[in-house]
């Protein structure tokens, strides 16, 4: 079920402690309309789960471990902007107080971050802060620009197709 896959590799987890990770990571209004709600059959035998379902699952299956390190590879990559953004934000919470590496193609997603390092071809080109690799004006300026680019003609299509 729902449950045990969120509090799956994490021993003494309560109900208690599944739901708030649930609810940490935007999964209730999954949960919310689910027949047996925690209770329902998830997976192979049960209810499909979309890719963005299950990367919530996988981040609420994080947060009940509450590991020291967090190890996140391309988190949000499945997730709409909306529920990126309400991820990024508990993301960035429970980052708090302990080590975080971030693997993202999405730019945005890792702009706060103390340190980006930049990778070309498996060698690191550049580090530094968001601000500070923008100043640069090197590879990741360019990524940057491009991406905010390519967000723009996105919001210009999505109010053009909302318009007609």
């Amino acid at each position: 079920d729902l449950a045990y896959n969120i509090a799956y590799g994490a021993e003494g987890t309560n109900q208690a402690m599944i739901e708030q990770a649930a609810r940490d990571a935007a999964l209730m209004p999954l949960v919310d309309r689910l027949p047996d709600r925690f209770a329902t059959m998830v997976g192979e035998r049960g209810l499909k789960l979309s890719g963005g379902e299950k990367q919530r699952v996988a981040i609420a299956r994080t947060l009940v471990k509450n590991p020291p390190i967090l190890l996140l590879d391309e988190a949000t990559s499945a997730l709409d902007t909306r529920t990126e953004q309400e991820i990024l934000a508990t993301l960035r919470r429970i980052a708090k107080g302990r080590t975080t590496i971030a693997i993202a193609h999405r730019l945005s997603t890792i702009a706060d971050a103390d340190r980006i390092l930049v990778l070309d071809h498996g060698q690191m080109v550049e580090i530094g802060s968001h601000g500070e690799l923008l100043n640069h004006a090197g590879l990741y300026a360019e990524m940057w620009a491009r991406q905010a680019n390519e967000k723009r003609d996105d919001d210009t299509v999505l109010t053009t197709e909302a318009a007609e």
